[in-house]
Formats: C-alpha cells, sequence, structure tokens
C-alpha cells in the first residue's frame, strides 16, 4: 500500500515514461513536418479532441471508481480478518478455562492460536502467488506443515486442523456445545474472507472495457498534436506530453488499483496486517516474543 509521504517522483512517472517518450517523439515529427512543409491540411479543430476527451474522461473516472471499489473491498475483508483472527483467539483462550494447570490444555490454546497466525500469513502469501508454506514452520509444528502441503490450498488446510482440534476438545470436554458452535462460527467467517479474496484475485477485470478504453486515449492523444499546433508551434510538445500523461497516469492507477493482490507496492497491506495480527495474538498468549514494527525510513510503501 503505498503511503501519503515520500512517494518519489521517479516512481510516478516511471510507469509512463515510456509512453511519455513516445508521446514526446511522435508530437516534434509532426511539429517539424508542419514547420519544414507548412501543411496546412494537418491542422484539425480543436474540438474534436476536445470532445473525445471529456468522453474518455468520464470512462476513466467510472473504470477508476470500479478499480478503487475492488482494492477497498480486499482492504475491508482484511479488516475483518484482524478482528476475528482477535475474536477467533479470545475464544479460545476464554472459553477454556485452564484453572487446574492443565499442560494438555495449556498446549491446546497455544497451537491453536500459532496456528490462526501462520493461516494469515499463509493466506497472503498465497494471494499473491507466492510459497504459501514459506515460513509456517516457525509457528505451527512440522507434522501440521506436511499435512497442509497435501492440499493445494495451503490456508483451507489449516482451517481443516482448526475444525478437527475443535471437535477433539469438544470430546474431550473442555468446551461445552454452546461454545463450540460460537467458535466454529468464528472460523466459518474467516473461511467467507478467504473466499471472498479469492473471488477479487481469480475475477479478471474485464479486457474488452479496458481495451476499448486503451485504444480510444491513444486515437484522443494521436489526434492532439493536430489540433494544438495552430496556437503553440514547438512549444506543443510540452503541453501534448503534459495533456497525455494525465490520461495515461490515471489508466496506470486503475490498472494497479484493480489487482490488489498482485505483489505490488499498491497491494492491500498483507504482511504488514498479518504482522500485527501475530502481535496482538502473541501479547494474548503472554509471548514477549512478538515481531518488531518496520519503520519506514526512505520507504513510500508497505506490503
Amino acid at each position: 500500500m503505498l503511503l501519503k509521504k515520500n512517494i518519489p517522483f521517479k516512481y510516478v512517472f516511471g510507469k509512463i515514461k515510456y509512453e511519455v517518450l513516445l508521446v514526446a517523439v511522435y508530437t516534434l515529427v509532426i511539429v517539424l513536418l508542419h514547420d519544414k512543409f507548412n501543411l496546412k491540411d494537418m491542422v484539425i479543430p480543436l474540438s474534436v479532441p476536445m470532445i473525445m476527451g471529456t468522453v474518455i474522461s468520464l470512462l476513466l473516472a467510472f473504470r477508476s471508481n470500479q478499480a478503487y471499489d475492488r482494492w477497498w473491498e480486499a482492504r475491508t475483508v482484511w479488516g475483518a480478518i484482524v478482528n476475528d483472527s482477535r475474536t477467533f483467539s479470545r475464544q479460545i483462550l476464554s472459553f477454556m478455562d485452564n484453572s487446574y494447570g492443565s499442560e494438555e490444555i495449556e498446549h491446546f490454546r497455544e497451537r491453536m492460536v500459532r496456528r490462526q497466525i501462520a493461516w494469515c500469513y499463509a493466506l497472503s502469501q498465497q494471494l499473491r502467488g507466492l510459497d504459501p508454506r514459506e515460513g509456517l514452520e516457525r509457528l505451527i509444528p512440522k507434522r501440521e506443515v506436511t499435512f497442509a502441503c497435501r492440499y493445494a490450498n495451503v490456508p483451507m488446510a489449516l482451517l481443516e486442523l482448526h475444525a478437527r482440534d475443535l471437535n477433539h476438545a469438544l470430546k474431550n470436554e473442555w468446551l461445552n456445545a454452546y461454545q463450540q458452535v460460537e467458535i466454529d462460527k468464528t472460523i466459518s467467517r474467516l473461511c467467507d474472507s478467504m473466499g471472498k479474496c479469492e473471488r477479487i484475485k481469480n475475477t479478471v477485470f474485464p479486457a474488452t472495457y479496458s481495451l476499448y478504453i486503451h485504444f480510444a486515449m491513444n486515437f484522443f492523444i494521436m489526434l492532439l498534436p493536430f489540433s494544438l499546433i495552430e496556437y503553440f508551434g514547438f512549444f506543443e510538445v510540452p503541453m501534448v506530453v503534459a495533456i497525455s500523461s494525465s490520461f495515461l497516469l490515471i489508466e496506470k492507477m486503475a490498472i494497479h488499483l484493480q489487482d490488489p493482490f498482485d505483489n505490488k507496492p499498491t497491494d492491500t497491506p498483507m504482511t504488514a496486517i498479518s504482522r500485527n495480527i501475530e502481535r496482538d495474538l502473541k501479547q494474548m498468549l503472554n509471548d514477549h516474543h512478538v515481531p518488531e514494527h518496520t519503520t519506514v525510513e526512505r520507504q513510500y510503501y508497505v506490503m
């Protein structure tokens, strides 16, 4: 996720540097041809690109809104994951009273909470197309890692282990039936959140819509030099570059926001959120070995 401060100029215009260079060369060629051969027939009325620019602006605004809705939905889902992870851990620790000091119950509660932390990291890795098994060994036993590796969907395997352990706790009367139902509801909400993330990840933004807008915008940029040349001459080059950059940047912004799980600086900050979940849940276990906050120095985004 991009932060409010320290976004470098190089990063912003680095996204469109090749397009801007091509537009500058194209506009310069037209200016030189017009100046050398005095081609009056090259000039077109300014109203033509103005009408196209208005239409394209509306289409880009609609696309940007749709892309932002996808990004915001992803962030909302991960906000729900934070809340449900805390709720799950609180239920496990409070429902399973260990006033008798049973080591078996204590290990069981710690295993469930640590597995929930592992689930958050595994889900974030899987959504980004990375290895979801990476780093699980520091949170859950090796046998559970081996069990999860047999599944194509590692987070789903961890939720299945949650359900099995929950059933085990009910049979051992560590939980009553009402408590088991409440915890199972929390696990179901976590499963729903995982499905929502996968839906966003696997639903491609309509390709034809993007293609048509891109084609119309390029056509608009190609017409723009012919309508401004009569008024600005050689000064037309920076004018066309500035106007084109505005449209290109808006299009690039929409393209990046429409894929919030694509392992880019504009992503939903799933790793940072998972780290905060780990901090909170470990503190509930009275574990002081919590991950440190990463101070953002000369860095303009968090992942």
